[in-house]
């Protein structure tokens, strides 16, 4: 089963809260940059700039700033609350390259 749709409902969450949130969507204004998910047996990357996720593709960049790598069932977790981000870190079901901070910023956006 591919993850590109709950991807792609985790991005639309996304810009409906920057749409209620004027507070949230000017905090994350000023934040430029591009995610990878290496799924394995499948991948995704995009870009964040201007409170807005775009060019949500199905490859990886050659240079993101934040690489996440799991499996689509550890994703699905993470996606549907089951599985804890800092415990799936912790466990090493989640492998992030990249700075930390970045990835835990945006965490509080979704």
């Amino acid at each position: 089963m591919s993850m590109q749709p709950q991807i792609q409902e985790m991005i639309d969450k996304f810009h409906r809260k920057m749409e209620k949130d004027p507070n949230v969507k000017k905090e994350i204004e000023p934040l430029v940059k591009t995610l990878n998910i290496d799924l394995g047996s499948e991948t995704y990357s995009m870009k964040i700039k201007n409170a807005q996720i775009y060019d949500f593709i199905p490859m990886l960049l050659q240079e993101a700033d934040i690489t996440l790598t799991t499996t689509p069932e550890n994703l699905q977790g993470l996606l549907d609350g089951t599985l804890r981000p800092m415990r799936a870190f912790v466990l090493k079901k989640v492998q992030i390259q990249g700075k930390i901070d970045d990835l835990m910023f945006l965490k509080k956006f979704f």
